[in-house]
């Protein structure tokens, strides 16, 4: 089965340090809230060896209001973009706790957690979600590549300071620049450490 273009999330971020302006920015241009600020708990799992990793894929367990399992991955067919293009598959699940242990029976492992609290916009058929991490705050936005562009000049972002990687690729950048004794990107972890994603991007 090939990768579909239903299949493929097209998305790009912003280091936005004050969301609360930011979100009045989207409200006075017409966006419409679709889901309401909720915390997010992530868990990535891999083998052993960190096949996915290798990979460039990911597959991540998911606890919001749902729990979600999603298979990231980076076929060779993608197409050419300015912004970040994956394959994404997605399914919604009952039991967070189940199914990570069906995926430990079947050779996976849990490598890493990362929280956020996510609140959930959508503009002219784009998605874009304000994102707070324990490292600093986020706009993600998700569509077509025409359309993510439109909404980043009207909302006034720079196209050119776009973040194509990802949070986990953002904390193993700030864990090695300050020798962070700790992997996941929890708010627990972080709650004592004064450092910001700002100290990578100068």
């Amino acid at each position: 089965m090939g990768t579909t273009q239903q299949n493929l999330e097209v998305e790009v971020k912003f280091f936005v340090p004050e969301l609360a302006a930011f979100r009045e920015r989207l409200l006075v241009a017409g966006a419409e809230l679709t889901k309401p600020r909720v915390f997010e708990r992530n868990v990535a799992f891999d083998t052993a060896d960190s096949q996915l990793y290798q990979s460039r894929s990911l597959l991540r367990l998911r606890q919001d209001t749902a729990v979600t399992l999603t298979y990231k991955g980076t076929p060779d067919n993608l197409p050419q973009s300015e912004a970040k293009v994956r394959e994404e598959l997605e399914v919604q699940v009952s039991n967070f706790d189940t199914l990570a242990e069906i995926l430990q029976r079947l050779g996976f492992a849990p490598m890493v957690v990362y929280e956020k609290y996510r609140e959930t916009f959508a503009w002219q058929n784009v998605e874009i979600v304000l994102d707070e991490l324990p490292y600093g705050n986020f706009v993600e936005l998700e569509g077509e590549e025409s359309g993510i562009k439109t909404a980043v000049a009207h909302l006034n972002l720079n196209w050119q300071k776009r973040i194509l990687g990802n949070y986990l690729g953002l904390m193993a950048q700030l864990k090695a620049h300050h020798n962070l004794p700790f992997t996941d990107l929890t708010f627990a972890n972080f709650a004592n450490v004064n450092v910001s994603i700002t100290d990578i991007f100068s």
